[in-house]
């Protein structure tokens, strides 16, 4: 039986202290749990929250349905109240506000009063996970452990945080006790509890990454506080730049010179980086950018979630050149998404973007360990004796790619690049032979960047009627939309897609023409898959399913669209 959590209130209050605390608590226990934030762009005041679900197997997504309502204020409890469950309850604070007198589901807990009576207002949030875990029947060794990890070095916040908690427990022990079972623990397994922008770097890290300038732009932000976390430890570079120009030419320099780099910024940022791309087009240098998008235009709705980059960074940049586009979809597959991604861009000599969202990178969820086993490190640099001297760094090539070697590697022999059009050698030239050979060779690699391209997850119904396509974070979502309409008699499978650029085509082709009713579902006003999918084969999809309102889809949403049709 799954249990849903949604803890609400101001900016400020501590609604993600209460959510990491009570989901590491979980994850240490052996459940299964998803944790996701929904935050206004304001330091404090507004309404935020978040929801966390716990369930017999890792979740794909939270869900409207609500268990236990934590309204830290009354604009909490009248926001989100229509969606508590008969039989849940709310835990408020009496002293902030009052329930109205037909409401039975209410536990009062002084919250307030509790934490100062034991360090400071500050701990109200931590009064209130005490009381979350009287609900749901878990002692609080667990989270005393956490707190002291987490305070340790900071003599008596640790144990003020600790007496706040068994206040908060003791509180709401005297008025329920176990009143939600949770699912049963199926294994023993160590997880990890871990958010989509820790993953990114993460995999970075683990790909060989050892440099990172970038400029903070909200949801990228987490890559790179991840990585600069962990430079006084290892040998990485992390670089916060004057813009978003200075990001992307840094991290091409870093490239020149042998280091594989990366740069992470939102569609805002991206939009400034555009020329830089265009450079690493030209002078064929390796990068990585991980664009995480948040609905635009211009500053938009800056902490809530889009898909509205596609058709951007498919086309962005001056002239034409190759590079490829891939996604995150779920965390599972990220880790290895992003290797893949840094693995392309060396061997084809090209920028590879990596597009996240919001939803995405904040979103927490536990996962067994990743296997590093399954990462790759190639760097695909010329060796001395393949190199036919003098050397050329843009020698012409069946395939296009052309030996690279770093500057100074080889004793007399020069590594010359030029953003002008330039020769084999990397001179500047201007006749149109030349000219001409060179366009040839770089888009030469375009083909096989498409022979790299994964195809779509298929999941559902073999021989669907009804086919579902989507890409990046909706993942989840979908799977789980797939199984409440299978389940309701409806024979439907999902394609979605990690590699979009270049498309990926023949699983596509294989199922397309030959469902009854075909729907694309995005965050976006336009339908930027669908569009990219009928350019690329010619085939439109029936319905589009959209949603650009910044928040991302619940499965219900997408159930009850399709359901529209009948049966």
């Amino acid at each position: 039986m799954d249990v849903n959590i949604l803890v609400g209130g101001a900016a400020g209050q501590g609604m993600d202290t209460v959510m990491n605390l009570l989901g590491k608590t979980l994850v240490r226990h052996g459940y299964e749990i998803i944790y996701t934030k929904d935050y206004m762009s304001r330091v404090r005041g507004g309404h935020n929250f978040s929801r966390l679900r716990i369930a017999a197997q890792t979740p794909w997504t939270p869900v409207n349905m609500i268990d236990i309502l934590v309204a830290l204020n009354e604009e909490t409890y009248l926001n989100h109240i229509s969606n508590l469950s008969p039989t849940g309850r709310i835990i408020f604070d009496p002293d902030s506000f009052s329930l109205p007198a037909e409401e039975r589901r209410g536990l009062p807990v002084e919250l307030l009063k509790l934490a100062k009576e034991h360090g400071g207002p500050v701990m109200a949030n931590t009064v209130a996970v005490g009381a979350l875990l009287v609900m749901i029947g878990l002692e609080t060794g667990t989270t005393e452990k956490l707190l002291e990890e987490f305070f340790a070095g900071k003599e008596g916040i640790a144990e003020e945080n600790i007496n706040a908690l068994k206040a908060g427990y003791k509180s709401a022990s005297r008025k329920c006790d176990a009143c939600f079972d949770l699912p049963a623990v199926k294994s023993d397994v160590k997880k990890l509890f871990i958010e989509g922008n820790q993953i990114l770097g993460m995999s970075a890290l683990a790909s060989g990454c050892r440099f990172l300038s970038a400029y903070p732009m909200t949801p990228s932000t987490g890559i790179m506080n991840y990585l600069a976390s962990k430079s006084g430890e290892l040998p990485l570079v992390v670089e916060q730049a004057e813009d978003e120009i200075a990001a992307i030419n840094m991290a091409l320099g870093a490239s020149y010179a042998g280091v594989r780099a990366l740069t992470v910024t939102s569609g805002g940022g991206f939009s400034l980086m555009v020329e830089g791309l265009s450079l690493a087009g030209m002078t064929e240098t390796p990068l990585v950018i991980i664009v995480a998008m948040r609905p635009g235009p211009a500053t938009g709705l800056p902490t809530r979630t889009e898909q509205g980059d596609l058709s951007f960074v498919v086309s962005a940049g001056h002239g034409e050149f190759p590079r490829a586009v891939l996604s995150a979809t779920s965390h599972e597959d990220a880790f290895y998404r992003l290797n893949k991604a840094f693995d392309l861009a060396d061997r084809f000599q090209v920028p590879v973007i990596f597009l996240s969202d919001q939803n995405f990178a904040d979103t927490h969820r536990s996962l067994e360990p990743f296997d590093f086993g399954r990462l790759t490190y190639n760097r695909y640099l010329v060796e001395e004796n393949e190199i036919n001297k003098p050397y050329k760094r843009y020698e012409i090539t069946e395939s296009g790619i052309s030996p690279r070697a770093l500057p100074g590697q080889y004793p007399g022999e020069v590594v010359l690049i030029d953003s002008d059009e330039h020769d084999e050698k990397g001179n500047i030239i201007e006749d149109a032979k030349t000219r001409n050979l060179m366009v040839e060779k770089r888009m030469r690699k375009l083909a096989l960047l498409a022979d790299e391209m994964d195809e779509p997850d298929l999941y559902g119904d073999t021989q669907p009627e009804r086919l579902i396509l989507g890409w990046g974070s909706t993942y989840g979502v979908l799977r789980e939309a797939v199984d409440a309409l299978s389940a309701a008699g409806i024979k439907t499978a999902m394609l979605h897609f990690s590699d979009l650029w270049p498309l990926p085509r023949r699983r596509l082709m294989s199922l397309l023409p030959h469902v009854k009713k075909s729907y694309c579902v995005e965050n976006n006003a336009g339908g930027q898959l669908a569009a990219l999918v009928r350019k690329e084969t010619g085939i439109p999809v029936n319905r589009l399913i959209l949603k650009y309102d910044g928040r991302s889809f619940m499965p219900d949403e997408i159930v009850r669209e399709v359901e529209r049709d009948g049966k």
